[in-house]
C-alpha cells in the first residue's frame, strides 16, 4: 500500500507494471476508488505501467475540508505523476476524472501525452442540482441518493443482478466530506474554453444507458477537441469499464496502437 504526502493531501495509489512500461494513469469517478478500474486490469496489454488512486475524499486517501476546486484536485494529479515519475502518459479519466484530465492536459501537456475521457463532459450538470445533492448528502448521508446513482450508473439488466450491491456499498463507503467536497468541485467546473483549445489524441467514450453523462453530452465535449475519437458502448451506463470491460478495454488497446503508446 502506497502513499503520496503531497501537503494538502495524502493520496492511497498503486502502481502495476515494469519500470519501462508505457505509462497509463487511471483516474475514477465521483463516488469510486481505485478498484473501479479492476475488471479491466487482466485484460489489458501486458508491460504497461499503471498508476491508479484514489482522489481526495475517496478510498483511503485523506479527506481535506469541503469544498474542493478543480484546481486542486488538478494539481493533486499533478503532483502524483511528479512524484511517481509519470509523464508522456496516456491519461484515462471517467466522470469527474475526465474533468480532471481535461484540466492537467491543458496545464501540462508534458505529462498527458494522449487522453480518453469516459462518461465525461466539459460542464457536468449544472450549480442547483449539485447543491441539491450536497444538502442531501449533508443531511440523509450518501445512503439517501444511493438507489438513483446505481440507477444513473448502470443499464437495467446489470441492476437486476449480484454484482450491483458492491458498486452501492463502495458509494456508501465513501466520507461524506468527500463526496460533497467534490461534488462542490464538479459544481464549479465550466472547461468548455479550455478543452476547445486542446490539441492532443483524445478518445471520447459514452454508455447509451449513462443517466449522468449521456452520450450527446460526451459527444459534444469530443467535438471540442479536432480529430478526437467518439465511441458509444451500447447497453452500458456511466460505468462501461464494470458493465463491458471487455469492450472496454479493446478500445483502449486499440487507441494505444493507433496513437504509438504501445
Amino acid at each position: 500500500m502506497s502513499f503520496a504526502d503531497l501537503g494538502t493531501v495524502k493520496l492511497h495509489y498503486r502502481i502495476e507494471g515494469p519500470d519501462d512500461g508505457a505509462p497509463v494513469v487511471f483516474a475514477n469517478s465521483l463516488g469510486t476508488d481505485l478498484h473501479l478500474w479492476d475488471p479491466i486490469m487482466p485484460l489489458l496489454p501486458k508491460g504497461l505501467r499503471i498508476l491508479r488512486f484514489d482522489k481526495r475524499g475517496h478510498g483511503q486517501s485523506s479527506c481535506p475540508p469541503a469544498p474542493y476546486s478543480m484546481g486542486a484536485m488538478v494539481s493533486d494529479t499533478e503532483k502524483l505523476m511528479e512524484h511517481t515519475g509519470f509523464k508522456d502518459a496516456l491519461f484515462v479519466g471517467l466522470s469527474v476524472g475526465g474533468m480532471i484530465a481535461q484540466g492537467l492536459a491543458v496545464k501540462r501537456l508534458d505529462l498527458v501525452r494522449t487522453m480518453v475521457l469516459s462518461n465525461t463532459a466539459a460542464k457536468i450538470g449544472n450549480q442547483a442540482m449539485w447543491n441539491d445533492r450536497i444538502e442531501t448528502v449533508k443531511s440523509a448521508g450518501i445512503e439517501a441518493l444511493a438507489d438513483s446513482v446505481m440507477e444513473r450508473w448502470f443499464s437495467k439488466a446489470f441492476r437486476a443482478g449480484p454484482d450491483v450491491s458492491f458498486w452501492r456499498d463502495m458509494v456508501t463507503s465513501q466520507p461524506t466530506e468527500g463526496y460533497v467536497g467534490c461534488c462542490a468541485a464538479i459544481s464549479g467546473t465550466d472547461f468548455y474554453t479550455p478543452t476547445a483549445s486542446l490539441r492532443l489524441p483524445t478518445l471520447a467514450i459514452a454508455g447509451s444507458e449513462d443517466g449522468s453523462t449521456p452520450p450527446d453530452l460526451v459527444r459534444e465535449t469530443a467535438d471540442l477537441i479536432p480529430g478526437s475519437q467518439f465511441h458509444l458502448i451500447r447497453k452500458a451506463g456511466h460505468l462501461p469499464c464494470v458493465e463491458h470491460p471487455q469492450e472496454f478495454a479493446r478500445l483502449l488497446t486499440e487507441f494505444m496502437r493507433s496513437t504509438g503508446h504501445i
